[in-house]
């Protein structure tokens, strides 16, 4: 089957004739440039995505640059993080890179800019530099600072670099217009004092480049060809040709694209970082945060994260994507790849009553349906006593009801049929065992019986099972759009993580295999916790088998 040709992306277009033109020499280099003050999440899958893949589809290359300019936020934990989510979505970049690489050279730029007169030292507070910069229909008015001389801002910036001044005393600002419509280039910060230790270069610095005035400078010096950004950064982009027309340096181009937004989610690390802060989720890598990190705790695949980000495509626009989207990226992966396991949550016990006593019987279940050849298969414990869910057994059964009742027939996976006749109950009233009599001749795959049933339920044998502890998580929010509420926190879903403390798993998922999915028949798809041990037992549900959210929906 041929598959029809994938239209290109805005992007691909502009490189396409960048490379018919042979601009940049034919080259193309990307970069990802994260700042390192949290863990990265969907959002910026979606823009790893794009610039390492640009840069494989155009046999070019890509380099991961840390914006490390703000030493308040930053943390090589970050940088860890960040390194190990590249990696582990399937990429590798050229150089691993540091803005504060370039601190020195970013520092003679500025020295530069006030040579020529388009940069100066101002004392003013912050309160008085937005003051002064006007609104977006009253021009701004100069502050006092703005006329010093070339020899006296060079005097005050190097003072500023030795630690002459505290934090706020003084800043380095561009010289540009505050008359001009674009707020950005109303004379811009470029430099700020920040007396804490860097991550990297410890106690050498004091004053620290804006990301604006370090974006396109690092871009230059790396010579990056194509410098992506989301649309926030359309405003910035003047200031960005700015610096590199005034400096003469190499001329990188910034283009933008619409950042990822998704329902029930929060895409911004500060509301990501206050969760965590705040014990609303465990960690950054909580199964129930968008991260990276935590989609792979969850059980999230790289190829199911990839096959998400090139669905959505690269747009010009802002818009909304669904994150049942991302949810049937994953449901299509596991289908074809998660191992079929059995597993009983909310067990009540199931004798069969004509099963010989003490006899354990060795059947057979293939690992996985949907592959040719079924990925082998595994061997499963029969007994008299099996585990089964509590809801596959009625007392007093509707009709349509094709699991467990007085006088009902169901199928045990991979086992046999068994016909339910009576049941036990304790003082309280509760159910606690069925009693059923299973058909010798209507073995799975060897079924002479002639009998038909509707229903097919699983199970656990009793003296095999193995217990385990497993979450089912749910979308941690309630509102569709959480970021839109005043106070995103109050639609925190309670019900976003429900433990099952003692589950039965069959004796196969006991050597579980970290980093793999698994579909536990009939409930969703599970993968074994990070923090799961083998004295304790421990798998997150991924997803369920189908998007409940949207039945209930439509039930609203």
């Amino acid at each position: 089957m041929i598959e029809e040709e994938k239209s290109l992306n805005f992007i691909e277009e502009i490189i396409e004739e960048d490379l018919r033109k042979g601009t940049y020499d034919g080259r193309v280099l990307t970069r990802f440039p994260p700042e390192p003050n949290g863990y990265l999440h969907i959002g910026h899958a979606k823009s790893i995505c794009l610039n390492f893949g640009l840069g494989q589809k155009y046999n070019g290359l890509t380099n991961l640059r840390f914006d490390d300019t703000n030493p308040v936020t930053e943390d090589a934990e970050y940088v860890e993080s960040i390194k190990r989510d590249i990696q582990w979505l399937g990429f590798q970049w050229a150089q691993e890179l540091y803005t504060s690489d370039y601190f020195e050279t970013l520092y003679q730029y500025a020295v530069d800019l006030i040579k020529k007169g388009l940069a100066y030292v101002d004392d003013s507070t912050a309160e008085e530099i937005a003051a002064s910069k006007g609104t977006p229909t009253e021009p701004g008015i100069p502050t006092p600072y703005r006329s010093r001389s070339v020899e006296e801002n060079l005097m005050l910036f190097q003072q500023m670099r030795e630690g002459k001044y505290k934090d706020g005393e003084k800043v380095l600002r561009a010289k540009i217009d505050l008359a001009n419509p674009n707020m950005h280039l109303r004379d811009p910060l470029l430099y700020r004092i920040r007396h804490v230790r860097h991550h990297r270069t410890g106690d050498k610095w004091c004053i620290y480049p804006m990301y604006d005035f370090a974006h396109g400078q690092s871009d230059s010096i790396e010579k990056i060809t194509h410098s992506i950004c989301t649309l926030e950064f359309i405003p910035h982009r003047p200031l960005y040709d700015w610096c590199i027309e005034k400096l003469e340096i190499f001329p990188s181009k910034q283009y933008e694209f619409a950042r990822l937004n998704m329902t029930y989610t929060v895409m911004s690390k500060r509301k990501l970082l206050q969760l965590v802060n705040e014990k609303f989720v465990e960690s950054w890598d909580d199964p129930r945060m968008p991260t990276i990190s935590g989609l792979r705790r969850r059980g999230y695949t790289a190829a199911s994260i990839r096959n998400f980000c090139d669905k959505i495509g690269v747009q010009k626009r802002e818009n909304m994507i669904d994150v049942s989207l991302l949810e049937f990226c994953i449901r299509e992966d596991l289908n074809k790849t998660a191992w079929r396991r059995m597993a009983v949550l909310d067990p009540i016990k199931l004798v069969i009553t004509n099963y010989p006593e003490g006899q354990v019987e060795e059947l057979t279940g293939e690992n996985n349906p949907e592959v040719e050849g079924g990925e082998g298969s595994r061997c499963i414990p029969f007994t008299k006593e099996l585990w089964i869910e509590r809801d596959d057994f009625m007392e007093e059964p509707p009709k349509k009801f094709f699991r467990l009742g007085v006088g009902l027939s169901v199928r045990l996976k991979h086992a046999y049929i068994v016909a339910c006749h009576d049941f036990v109950k304790d003082a309280n009233g509760k159910v606690t065992e069925v009693h059923c009599n299973y058909i010798p001749n209507s073995k799975s795959g060897e079924d002479t019986s002639g009998l038909k049933v509707k229903g097919t339920i699983h199970w656990i044998s009793v003296p095999h099972a193995r217990e385990a502890e497993v979450r089912l998580y749910d979308r941690l929010f309630h509102d569709e759009n959480p970021a839109a509420a005043e106070d995103f926190k109050s639609s925190i879903n309670p019900d976003s993580l429900q433990i099952i403390s003692k589950a039965y798993i069959e004796p196969d998922l006991a050597i579980a295999q970290a980093g793999k999915g698994y579909q536990f028949i009939r409930l969703g798809y599970f993968t074994l916790d990070t923090k799961s041990s083998a004295d304790h037992l421990v798998f997150n549900r991924t997803v369920t088998l189908k998007d409940s959210w949207a039945k209930e929906i439509k039930k609203g």
